[in-house]
């Protein structure tokens, strides 16, 4: 069968490396998503396993429609009965980019109106909405009048891993979370330290992946495939355990975090428990400026997602928190890689280190950088050439 993952901007690449080394046939990268080719299997362990997966989506009928009536007919012209068992809900996320229709939410009604519609006049009946849980999400992508429609296997955006127990203000989603992770090039044996480190959606991430835990197996409810009409509880049984069986106990990598609020440092440690690893990932109570690295242990990675300073009137606040990151960094992590994920560009310049690489990024609607930082031990000069033979 044909399917597209879509995932955030920054990460298709990774995602298609991802997809193919669980076997998929890579047929195309585009813009937040990477079209493949597999079957019912691969489609069960991608649900399962996949990180950087937003959507899992599996097309089934693509046309052109200029206007309303366009739109209507195409719907109707396929068979939905293929799609939609007796006395199962649906509903249909739309995104419509480019297109003459202008809201995303009256596409979505006119493709319901055309199925009811057709249930109505072939049975008598009509099917139910129901936008929260439903049996059957159908997913609509309108681009310049192009349509195409699709089943959504998760039913639900696979980022809901379903560990979170509570948040921060602003966490990140964890989609971006272990995107972030494997940009930074974290090998799963480095120590891994995240100084600011919220609701540890980063360090949970990174916990999930040194352990060989499969996001999906903390996924809330069924998964959409499990409503569809060639569903096999046996092999996706079947799957579960494999993916069950990967697990390692021991931990494989030291995994630490800190933040200056106890409520969010308790937030954070029901997160890891919820994931299964609380063996796994050290949590202190501790301003940046006082994180130091791990005495008995080599240098690794530093990975952060500080605040940004939305408000107006901070920017003082934020060059002056950024400008003691970068201090921490300097005096408490020599040899380390640290990455730093920021919205504010400009107070990023009050780290006073030159990054080596800027990954850009989307934090939601937030233009933002993965800055890299190599941090040396002592100086960078090499110790200059005698100049010739010593006199006597």
């Amino acid at each position: 069968m044909h399917l597209t993952a879509t995932t955030q901007f920054g990460l298709e690449e990774l995602l298609a490396d991802e997809l193919y080394d669980l076997g998929a046939d890579i047929t195309h990268v585009g813009s937040r998503a990477v079209e493949f080719i597999g079957d019912l299997r691969l489609l069960y362990e991608v649900a399962l396993w996949s990180r950087l997966s937003m959507r899992l989506l599996r097309p089934f009928a693509a046309f052109y429609a200029p206007d309303e009536k366009a739109l209507y007919r195409e719907v109707s012209r396929i068979d939905w009965q293929d799609f939609l068992g007796p006395g199962q809900t649906f509903a249909i996320t739309a995104v419509v980019n480019r297109s003459t229709f202008e809201h995303s939410l009256f596409v979505a009604q006119l493709t319901k109106d055309a199925i009811v519609d057709q249930f109505r006049n072939r049975t008598g009946e009509r099917p139910s909405v129901d936008t929260r849980n439903p049996d059957i999400r159908l997913h609509l992508r309108m681009t310049e009048n192009e349509v195409i429609l699709s089943l959504d296997a998760a039913g639900d955006s696979l980022h809901r891993r379903g560990y979170r127990q509570g948040t921060n203000e602003a966490p990140l989603n964890e989609v971006l979370a272990a995107g972030l992770v494997l940009l930074s090039g974290w090998d799963g044996k480095q120590p891994l330290i995240d100084p600011m480190c919220g609701s540890a959606t980063i360090l949970t991430e990174a916990g999930l992946m040194c352990q060989r835990i499969a996001p999906g197996l903390f996924h809330q409810g069924k998964f959409g495939f499990e409503n569809w009409y060639d569903f096999d509880p046996q092999l996706w049984q079947q799957v579960r355990t494999e993916a069950e069986a990967q697990r390692l106990e021991e931990p494989q990598a030291y995994l630490a975090g800190s933040d200056l609020d106890p409520k969010v440092i308790d937030a954070a440690a029901a997160n890891i428990t919820a994931a299964g690893l609380e063996d796994c990932v050290r949590l202190s109570v501790r301003n940046v400026r006082d994180a130091a690295a791990p005495a008995k242990e080599e240098p690794g990675i530093v990975l952060m997602n500080p605040p940004y300073g939305e408000r107006i009137g901070e920017e003082a606040q934020m060059a002056a928190l950024y400008k003691t990151i970068g201090d921490s960094l300097k005096t408490n992590f020599q040899g380390y890689n640290a990455f730093v994920f920021t919205g504010n560009l400009e107070a990023a310049k009050s780290i006073g280190l030159k990054p080596a690489r800027r990954i850009p990024l989307f934090n939601g609607p937030i233009d933002c950088r993965l800055l890299k930082y190599e941090l040396y031990r002592g100086s960078r000069r090499e110790p200059k050439p005698a100049e010739g033979p010593a006199k006597n």
